[in-house]
């Protein structure tokens, strides 16, 4: 009886904590992708590991850019920086520790255009020759990724 007891226990308790089996499987696409990673002085000319990224539009639809957020990944390991919005006359007033400037057609005006850039300059030494870095553009409506890409710095 007690062990029956216990039985129906466990079943209960693995019902409520079922994982959800309906998950979604479809891969995230790569709309906004990493061209390059800079990492000499643009003034100088001199190696700083400047850690410039240059981001490209390579969708096919508008994306209001103060909607966007980025999220950096260096070699699976979260970058110690905030990106809140891909609008840049909004980026200036946030709190974006990490990062420098940001600046392109991509960030200007309220839409990011296929084939536009958006170059993102990281707090130097934050990318080196080597890294593997993975770039989220998340909705910042349905906190969703909407583009993935990962990229390795040469």
């Amino acid at each position: 009886m007690v062990a029956i007891t216990i039985v129906l226990a466990l079943l209960v308790l693995l019902l409520f904590h079922m994982p959800s089996l309906n998950y979604d499987m479809s891969p995230i696409p790569q709309i906004f992708i990493i061209t390059a990673i800079y990492d000499v002085d643009e003034i100088t000319g001199l190696l700083n590991y400047d850690s410039r990224v240059i981001l490209v539009h390579s969708g096919t639809l508008n994306y209001p850019n103060g909607n966007l957020k980025a999220i950096f990944l260096k070699n699976g390991q979260p970058v110690s920086c905030v990106i809140d919005t891909m609008n840049g006359h909004d980026f200036i007033s946030t709190s974006h520790f990490g990062v420098q400037w940001m600046g392109g057609a991509g960030c200007s005006g309220n839409l990011w255009a296929p084939g536009e850039m958006i170059a993102i300059d990281f707090t130097d030494d934050t990318f080196r020759p080597g890294d593997t870095v993975q770039i989220d553009i998340m909705d910042n409506t349905t906190s969703q990724p909407i583009s993935r890409h990962v990229y390795h710095a040469t």
